[in-house]
């Protein structure tokens, strides 16, 4: 995520100089805590939270646990997943707290700005798309437009509004002071429940007024609308960008409200965003939701585990997974993995694919949840989201038949679907031999995994189907190279002296790996399986 980029490149640093390490000293590991110190001070992380962080790192980094570890390295890495994944909320987070008998009334408060609107009409569509019902309440009755503001939002992601006065529009001719509003929103809160138990919504979600700083006529307003309606759930809405006052922020909306949850919003921009991660810490509150975009769908339940490993460049395959799993026909699926087998993955079947993928969301978030990205932040930058536009407009400029068959396609064809699909002929070129390359690799991997034939660049390899390609020369060098008889008999002897010999020389060198104690039953040292035959002894082969 963009709030948390600076932190991951400075704590990918700071493991860097520890690969090359096969024991740690105190000194490494006392310079590995400083540079995290300073990572997490320059990510604006509160200091609170850095001393006990850094303090307990410390204390398990220099025990039994990295000091006896095959790999110290990755072992202070998991050390440092660990206990950010505390820091995050670990042990408090939660599902969101529906009531037993409906309607469940989440009311969102925060700071001004921070983004409550928009999360409004996010929450909506993520509760409508679970199955519930949602009712959007507009009781924020003082800030200019913002009841138009939810409406075109609950417009957008399909969710009722519930907005009985205007609140203050742009341009109006009356003045609201801090802490009033041209309605009463306590009495718009309540009437809301109310309709909601008439017209059977199973969920009410109550937009309340923010201000550009905490005040008491905030709070108060705040609890009145509380006191009226008796929230299930109190959701502090943050902004991840907001800096070192979000601890402050955070305690004082605890101490006036005491929301049950945080929602950490605009975690897609481009500031430190480490001190939002401090809330969990310090208020005991869990993070339940994390907004991550401008759109509707760029709304993610929190999961603390899941974020320290995307901080620690580590990805986020489970949060990509539950998001396939959602969006892709797994039928469509099976039919595409069928005519990959039989070679008959034309390009109609990869635009159907590619348009699966897209609902996933952007490209950009999408690889990111990939592990090691991080170093490859560049290339993921410059990446061109509108490439994929122009991909799908070149395929469909082909005819069917163009689409399903794609080497009949000569150059007056491709100047045709180029002119069509408003690109030129060198693109149409191009998509032409990334998808013949990919498809030769994809139908390679296809028989592969039934046949196991032998692997480019690997010729000869034990269980692999020997040589590819093997010609005669080939042929002839390997038969040079292998000194064994053809004749059963004469074989069986050449491999029994060699067992006698290797036995000799391990009973000779003493500490050597290959000493009697690491010898098998047949007289043969067990070699490790990375070594006994390369590849085909990991595969047992």
């Amino acid at each position: 995520m963009a709030a948390f980029t600076s932190l991951t490149d400075r704590l990918s640093g700071a493991f860097k100089h520890l690969r090359s390490k096969g024991k740690l000293t105190p000194a490494d590991i006392d310079a590995t805590i400083r540079e995290i110190r300073r990572a997490l001070l320059d990510a604006d992380v509160a200091l609170d939270v850095v001393r006990s962080f850094t303090a307990q790192v410390r204390e398990r980094a220099l025990g039994e646990e990295v000091s006896k570890a095959l790999n110290p390295a990755q072992q202070i890495v998991s050390i440092v997943n660990e206990e950010l994944t505390k820091v995050l909320g670990s042990g408090v987070d939660r599902p969101l707290n529906f009531a037993k008998k409906p309607p469940t009334i989440i009311m969102l408060a925060g700071l001004q700005g921070a983004g409550k609107t928009t999360l409004a009409g996010k929450l909506g569509y993520w509760l409508k798309d679970t199955g519930h019902t949602p009712l959007l309440v507009a009781a924020d009755l003082q800030r200019p437009n913002a009841v138009t503001q939810l409406q075109v939002v609950g417009e957008r992601a399909g969710v009722p509004v519930y907005a009985p006065e205007p609140g203050v529009q742009s341009g109006a001719s009356d003045v609201v002071s801090p802490g009033q509003s041209t309605g009463d929103p306590v009495k718009v809160a309540r009437e809301s429940v109310r309709l909601a138990q008439d017209k059977l919504y199973d969920t009410v979600i109550i937009d309340t007024a923010g201000r550009l700083g905490v005040d008491q006529e905030l709070m108060t307003q705040a609890r009145n609308i509380r006191d009226a309606v008796q929230p299930n759930e109190i959701l502090f809405v943050i902004d991840a960008m907001i800096g070192q006052d979000a601890v402050q922020t955070a305690k004082a909306f605890d101490e006036g409200v005491d929301f049950t949850g945080v929602v950490l919003s605009k975690l897609d921009g481009d500031a430190r965003g480490g001190a939002a991660l401090s809330v969990a810490s310090v208020t005991g509150k869990p993070i339940l939701f994390a907004s991550t975009g401008e759109g509707l769908k760029d709304f993610e339940v929190f999961h603390p585990d899941r974020m320290a490993s995307r901080i620690l460049d580590m990805g986020d395959i489970l949060t990509l997974i539950e998001q396939a799993q959602k969006q892709f026909d797994e039928e469509e699926a099976r039919q595409a993995a069928e005519k990959l087998s039989e070679g008959n993955f034309g390009l109609d079947d990869f635009m159907a694919q590619l348009q699966q993928v897209r609902k996933l969301g952007s490209m950009k978030s999408l690889l990111g949840m990939i592990p090691g990205m991080a170093q490859h932040r560049k290339e993921l930058e410059q990446f061109d989201e509108k490439e994929i536009d122009r991909t799908e407009a070149i395929i469909n400029s082909m005819t069917p038949q163009e689409r399903h068959e794609p080497k009949i396609i000569n150059g007056s064809r491709r100047a045709r679907i180029a002119y069509g699909a408003g690109t030129t002929v060198s693109a149409v070129n191009g998509l032409l031999q990334r998808f013949e390359q990919a498809s030769k690799m994809m139908r390679r991997m296809s028989n592969g995994s039934r046949s196991m034939p032998g692997m480019p660049g690997m010729p000869g390899m034990p269980g692999m189907g020997g040589a590819v390609g093997g010609g005669k020369k080939s042929g002839k060098k390997s038969k040079k190279r292998n000194s064994k008889s053809g004749n059963p008999m004469k074989r069986e002897a050449e491999e029994r002296a060699l067992r006698e010999r290797l036995s000799t020389n391990s009973t000779k060198s003493s500490g050597s790996a290959f000493s009697k104690k690491a010898q098998g039953p047949d007289g043969m040292p067990e070699l490790p399986p990375n070594l006994g035959g390369g590849l085909g002894g990991l595969l047992g082969n």
